[in-house]
């Protein structure tokens, strides 16, 4: 499965947060089942070893500082529903201190802050939970238009968004004065299943299909896509790309108001044009 963090892409310094593994481990779905849910449960809340000092109403007299833990809930229906795994091996070998081990969750095709490391603790609870890392860290802001209204609205980070990014731009041997090129790149979401299609622009020109690659394929996989650039002349360029998914929606640019009206940089899903120059060979 592809794990990234929700901010992979917030700015051109942090732009490579997000790889493909394969994890082994126990599925949940059978240990809550042998555990036996009560009938009140509503939320799944997974706890790692990690904790934080977090004050609380500070410049108060009730300022209070305390130990917050990391923690990361799931609806016990969203918990029941995806393939949760309790990870203790990744791409064959023993689970590594800096990726969570001895054990972590594996959320796929959640971001990676849902991925809980160094885990410690397993609850169901009967109400919902509001850590730091739900309810006031880990939260997007967005604005939303109402009625010519602009309305701020908080949601905590969860399920990947619909995403694509031009990776590398190769180039043969220049012809008579122009360069061919090819791009590659990668486009991933929540369910790999719904990706339909890449389109890739060139300095702003006509939107043009990529070749969706036939492996990997997995739910939860990235997939690789590739398209030929044509020959062309010397200078800078810009290259983008957009996902499509079966749905018809298309990953947004960052004029869009879904991204522009957006406060925070978790989610950070818009379009990501790169620039590159090409010469010619002497």
């Amino acid at each position: 499965m592809t794990l990234e963090c929700s901010g992979n892409g917030s700015s051109a310094g942090f732009m490579n947060a997000v790889y493909n593994s394969r994890w082994t481990g126990t599925p949940l779905a059978p240990l809550l089942e042998k555990c036996g849910v009560k009938p009140d449960a509503q939320e799944v809340v997974f706890f790692g070893h990690d904790t934080q000092k977090e004050t609380l109403r500070p410049g108060t007299k009730r300022e209070l500082t305390i130990d917050v833990p990391f923690g990361r809930s799931l609806s016990l229906a969203d918990a029941r529903r995806l393939p949760l795994l309790l990870a203790y091996e990744r791409n064959g070998e023993p689970l590594e201190q800096r990726n969570g081990a001895p054990l972590r969750l594996i959320v796929p095709g959640w971001y990676g802050i849902a991925n809980v490391k160094w885990l410690r603790r397993i609850e169901l609870r009967d109400r919902r939970y509001m850590g730091r890392y739900m309810g006031r860290d880990y939260v997007t802001v967005r604005g939303e238009k109402h009625g010519g209204e602009v309305v701020f609205v908080e949601t905590s980070v969860t399920c990947m968004n619909l995403k694509s990014v031009v990776a590398r731009v190769t180039r043969r041997p220049s012809s008579e004065g122009k360069v061919p090129l090819k791009a590659y790149g990668a486009v991933w979401n929540e369910d790999a299943t719904q990706i339909k299609a890449v389109e890739v622009r060139l300095d702003g020109g006509d939107w043009k299909p990529a070749a969706l690659d036939l492996e990997p394929r997995a739910p939860h996989s990235w997939i690789f896509f590739s398209i030929d650039l044509g020959d062309i002349a010397p200078g800078e360029h810009t290259i983008v790309s957009r996902a499509i998914d079966n749905n018809g929606r298309i990953q947004p640019a960052a004029t869009d108001d879904e991204i522009a009206l957006k406060k925070t940089y978790w989610e950070a899903y818009e379009q990501w044009p790169r620039t590159f120059a090409v010469s010619v060979e002497r």
